[in-house]
């Protein structure tokens, strides 16, 4: 298990000296959010989670251009909180955004494309749909 108070502690710091060094909508400040976010959706915190991925989210949708693969991490991580939070059709929609941004950046046997289809199979899994979620799972073997 993680020593999350010391994570934060860090992150908390790197995020204060950007907040001073950069401009307020540079990508290495939504960088600094999203590090904040993972430790709170690790801890089981999803409403502190989100409010820190949506701060990256917001800068990397001003930052970065509308198909960067930053952005769809931004959308992924957020999917994710909505996924363990049980929201399966938020979880859904962002992972879908997520999904389309990597489909137009990264070639079509990218890694992250494989994990991509996981996500969106996974949240269908724990909807039920379970030959939706066997169409995904087997998009992902097909790039594993």
């Amino acid at each position: 298990m993680g020593d999350y108070s010391k994570a934060l502690e860090f992150y908390e710091k790197s995020r204060k000296i950007r907040e001073t060094a950069l401009p307020p909508y540079h990508p290495s400040l939504a960088t600094s959010y999203s590090n904040i976010g993972q430790v709170y959706n690790d801890m089981g915190d999803y409403s502190k989670a989100l409010e820190f991925y949506k701060k990256s989210l917001k800068i990397r949708e001003i930052a970065l251009p509308p198909n960067h693969p930053d952005l769809a991490t931004s959308y992924n991580n957020i999917g994710g909180v909505y996924d363990d939070m049980g929201d399966y059709t938020k979880a859904l929609q962002f992972h879908e955004k997520s999904h389309k941004i990597l489909e137009t950046a990264l070639p079509a046997n990218h890694p992250h494309l494989a994990t991509s289809y996981n996500n969106i199979g996974a949240v269908y899994l724990n909807m039920g749909h379970y030959s939706k979620a066997l169409e995904f799972y087997e998009k992902d073997l097909e790039i594993t």
